[in-house]
């Protein structure tokens, strides 16, 4: 296959492009850097609304990742850079797609398990509702910005992505070096649930998502037995073999990172990967504790 990739810098794009190469597929990166006459590049500039759609002709399948990144503390500035590049660069891509003479089959594109907003310790699926708050509206605009992929017949699917573990960045990496010190510990009340998933099964799932072809619409990438916030510290100190006995109050992670803390850190969303397994997806770590052992190995 042909396949083309935004966000091939990121922690999830660094890592599935050696994986679809090693597969024989031909990838070819959208990038804001212009690359003149090379094939295996095409450049876009979101916020000019410029892209190279030429380029983007012929390929069978579009993986849509980039994005600012939503680490930080959210003022009025970060949050429109965080939005305009997801919703405008969206809407630019997929109406480019729509657009093409030899459109891609499938466009599998990046969105959130913040969609749901703060629920408590509700099970949500798929068929849950959005929640409120500044990212269960950018994923309900996120997402709708692929209508014109959809209209055109492309197969859309919307990835709701979980917490990605992986020991190379994201919540893992930033926790790694106060757990490995004993600063380790839980953040608030530790109750709220955390939806994670690791980088394996992320890029496992992609691949499965993409020759699927009754997968479609919102999928969460999830890991099956999404877990509190306290159980999450007592496994990943057991994993390093360090005590865990700090513990970090919600005024004190809302001093340091304002609504980004009420919304990604103590926010509860137990979302579980029903259409992702009901599509004959296996997991490879279904469980927290297989999952560390694995990653930190």
């Amino acid at each position: 296959m042909k396949i083309l990739i935004s966000g091939s810098t990121g922690l999830i794009g660094s890592r599935i492009i050696p994986l679809l190469s090693g597969k024989g597929h031909t990838v070819t990166r959208l990038t804001r850097k212009r690359s003149g006459g090379s094939s295996s590049s095409a450049y876009w500039d979101p916020e000019s609304g410029e892209i190279e759609a030429g380029k983007l002709e012929g390929h069978d399948a579009v993986l849509h990742l980039a994005g600012e990144n939503i680490a930080g503390r959210w003022d009025r500035e970060k949050k429109r850079k965080i939005e305009d590049s997801r919703v405008r660069g969206t809407n630019l891509l997929s109406r480019t797609l729509a657009g093409l003479g030899s459109r891609p089959g499938v466009i599998l594109a990046a969105s959130g398990v913040g969609y749901y907003g703060d629920r408590g310790d509700q099970v949500l699926t798929e068929d849950s509702g959005p929640g409120s708050g500044f990212l269960a509206n950018l994923g309900m605009k996120w997402e709708e910005a692929l209508r014109p992929a959809g209209e055109a017949g492309i197969r859309v699917v919307n990835m709701r992505l979980g917490v990605v573990l992986s020991p190379e960045g994201g919540a893992l990496g930033k926790m790694l070096t106060p757990f490995r010190l004993g600063l380790g510990g839980k953040m608030g009340s530790g109750e709220q649930y955390w939806s994670w998933i690791a980088i394996d099964d992320v890029l496992s799932a992609i691949y499965h998502s993409i020759v699927s072809e009754d997968l479609r619409g919102p999928v969460n990438f999830t890991a099956p037995a999404p877990v509190t916030n306290a159980r999450f510290t007592e496994v990943l100190a057991e994993a390093l073999r360090r005590p865990a006995f700090f513990h970090v109050p919600e005024f004190a992670l809302r001093a340091l990172l304002g609504e980004m803390a009420d919304e990604m850190l103590l926010a509860s969303t137990r979302a579980l990967p029903s259409r992702l397994l009901g599509s004959g997806y296996t997991f490879q770590y279904g469980d927290l504790k297989s999952a560390l052992t694995h990653l930190l190995s």
